[in-house]
């Protein structure tokens, strides 16, 4: 795939793609949403008809993995099925049953020469998606994104490539036939690593760049972007069990938390018990960490009531695991367990378990994360369970987007001013 495309050929190819993409994305925010819908639905439809191809592609890319080095978990995440494919179509209806932000008055009012101002919501315009090898994605992020009003350009793991183009090249011939521009969704054709530098350049063509993937990728992205980038490094995410929580709830939110999945961003990565419950929370809390086998990272005073678990180091409080180990420490107040998220913590999702709505509000207030929980799993930071349908990613940014990036933030806005004749004196 990647010899698709070769120097000096590349960086032309890149602006062309650049080029269509904007074109697409000026039809594309005037669409009726009836238009939209029906892409979605159709595109829906395609690809379980078309099945056969997208697995036969899949198992190109499955072929391929060992070379890539993938672990078991990875492969899983790249096979497709039938059932797996139904599951990417019915995302995509579910997109489609979605209101549409585009067009949304978000306020208007009359000033006092008369000029009536509204404020619309209109889509960002282009954007460069670059994402790991997830065959599902390649959909979920083309549905999100034309649905609010935007061409694509998708940069997919090359370990997914044949599946991402089988996907795609269903999505195109649909929307030749729905009126969506072809190049709304565009898969870029080469697996070369200089390909990602080139778009990076287009702040003239791309309005946003989102990474989704691990942090190198993120960092070198955010780095060389002339655009800007909407990202998420990583979720460090912290449980803090206060003097007032309800212990068993406690165990329960944190068994949830680590170990419901634990390869997610979302997962509980950190534990903080407040001294005056550590002798009865930390034993009950275990417990139930290992039936998972989750390997406990502790610092002294945890491990007091913690036989069982490793001396924890500096870097563990900074560490995202995904996977069976988290870090636990004892503090001395809520400001102490607050302190410490804010400065190991990713700014992702964190916790309380407290029965102290004084508690409660001060953690919420001065916790710097998209997603702050009261008595709650941080597992519920998602766009679905949120209820703002499909997401493209979390973001643990402040501009553009932060949390759950769904429709809404997949736009900005406009002024429009309405007048009978005014001039300004």
């Amino acid at each position: 795939m990647s010899s698709l495309v070769t120097e000096p050929e590349l960086g032309t190819y890149c602006r062309q793609t650049a080029e269509a993409a904007r074109a697409a994305s000026y039809e594309l925010a005037s669409l009726d949403t009836e238009v939209k819908n029906r892409w979605l639905h159709q595109s829906a439809d395609a690809l379980v008809a078309h099945s056969d191809k997208i697995i036969a592609a899949n198992q190109l890319d499955l072929a391929a993995a060992p070379e890539y080095g993938l672990t078991d978990a990875a492969i899983d995440r790249l096979r497709l099925d039938d059932q797996r494919i139904a599951a990417i179509a019915a995302g995509l209806r579910e997109i489609a049953a979605l209101p549409d932000p585009i067009g949304e008055v978000i306020d208007g009012f009359t000033r006092p020469g008369g000029l009536q101002i509204l404020k619309r919501r209109v889509p960002l315009g282009v954007v460069f998606f670059i994402y790991e090898s997830r065959p599902n994605v390649t959909a979920d992020a083309a549905g999100i994104c034309v649905k609010s009003g935007n061409a694509v350009i998708l940069r997919g793991g090359k370990e997914a490539i044949h599946s991402s183009r089988a996907i795609v090249d269903q999505l195109s011939a649909v929307a030749v036939q729905s009126g969506i521009p072809k190049a709304a969704v565009q898969l870029v054709a080469t697996t070369d690593r200089a390909a990602v530098g080139e778009f990076l350049t287009m702040s003239d063509l791309i309005d946003v760049t989102i990474p989704r993937g691990g942090e190198g990728l993120i960092r070198r992205v955010a780095t060389e972007a002339t655009m800007p980038v909407i990202k998420h490094f990583d979720g460090n995410c912290h449980v803090y069990v206060d003097t007032s929580a309800d212990i068993d709830m406690a165990a329960s939110i944190i068994e949830n938390a680590k170990c419901q999945r634990m390869g997610v961003c979302n997962a509980c990565e950190s534990l903080l018990i407040h001294e005056s419950v550590a002798s009865t929370a930390l034993p009950a809390i275990a417990d139930r960490l290992r039936k998972y086998n989750i390997e406990m990272r502790a610092d002294a005073r945890a491990k007091e009531w913690l036989p069982d678990a490793v001396a924890a180091t500096e870097e563990d409080w900074g560490t995202e695991y995904l996977g069976p180990t988290i870090s636990i420490a004892v503090v001395d107040s809520i400001s102490q367990a607050i302190e410490h998220i804010n400065r190991y913590g990713s700014h992702h999702t964190d916790a309380i378990v407290t029965n102290d709505l004084q508690a409660a509000d001060t953690f919420t207030t001065r916790v710097d994360s998209a997603a702050v929980m009261v008595n709650a799993s941080t597992r519920f930071n998602d766009g679905g369970v949120f209820g703002l349908g499909a997401e493209i990613g979390i973001s643990t940014d402040k501009f553009h987007a932060r949390g759950p990036c769904g429709l809404r933030e997949l736009t900005s806005y406009k002024y429009i001013v309405r007048g009978n004749g005014q001039i300004r004196e």
